[in-house]
């Protein structure tokens, strides 16, 4: 029979109550923090899919009433940008992955690599679309400060004006899409700071876990609106 001394009994209890850096206080382990995090991160998306849900349903309403206009709009779209910034999120996405499989396998330099990659493709994304915008504004389709309906004159004038409706959705849904974009790219570096101390190759990688859904939410987002906004209507007349 072991006999355990009273003082060996206080260090295995104060071993058993050893707080890790990234282990806040008011969790009982590791893996409740980590098991709560994963569920705020997926109660945020879901507030997310409402709000860009809202955006995709005015779109589709709005197509149906004005669909001449929606049409012609659609068209004047370059389907080879949007479809190069499809392909730049998918790798991305790719990229996003093989973080998240490095900080699991705790591969801190592959982490910070391919999370370099992620914001490589992340920015390349926003470059492709200032272009996209950039000619928008050439081209006078800036619904309610620079927008023109010589374009459009085929469809009536009321038709035509009503053209605007769709560039006021493209703008609001590629611009917000954009903006979570944006968001990611900052955050990306901050996690890339972290990871080069090898915070998130020691056994803690649930930021990266998570913020690995929200980077692929925005790349699904994206894939909803690319079909919506350019190919939709792509064989109409």
């Amino acid at each position: 029979m072991v006999v355990t001394q009273p003082g060996e009994l206080q260090e295995e209890h104060e071993h058993e109550h050893v707080h890790l850096p990234q282990h806040r206080h008011h969790f009982e382990t590791e893996e409740q923090q980590r098991e709560a995090a994963s569920f705020g991160m997926w109660l945020f998306l879901l507030t997310e899919i409402m709000f860009f849900g809202g955006l995709f349903m005015a779109y589709l309403l709005y197509r149906n009433w004005y669909n001449p206009a929606f049409v012609a709009a659609s068209h004047t779209l370059s389907i080879k940008l949007g479809a190069l910034n499809t392909a730049i999120l998918i790798t991305s996405g790719f990229c996003m992955a093989m973080a998240v499989w490095a900080a699991e396998t705790r591969k801190r330099k592959a982490l910070v690599n391919f999370l370099g990659l992620t914001n490589f493709f992340g920015i390349a994304f926003l470059v492709v679309k200032y272009f996209e915008y950039a000619e928008k504004w050439h081209d006078s389709h800036i619904p309610g400060l620079k927008f023109s309906i010589a374009d459009f004159g085929k469809l009536g004038v009321d038709m035509a004006q009503k053209t605007q409706v769709y560039y006021s959705l493209y703008f609001a849904m590629t611009g917000m899409h954009a903006l979570h974009m944006i968001i990611g790219i900052v955050l990306i570096f901050w996690y890339m700071v972290r990871a080069n101390r090898g915070e998130f190759t020691e056994g803690y990688v649930a930021p990266i876990e998570n913020f690995g859904l929200y980077w692929h939410f925005v790349d699904i987002v994206w894939i909803f609106l690319f079909p919506l906004l350019y190919l939709i209507d792509l064989g109409a007349k």
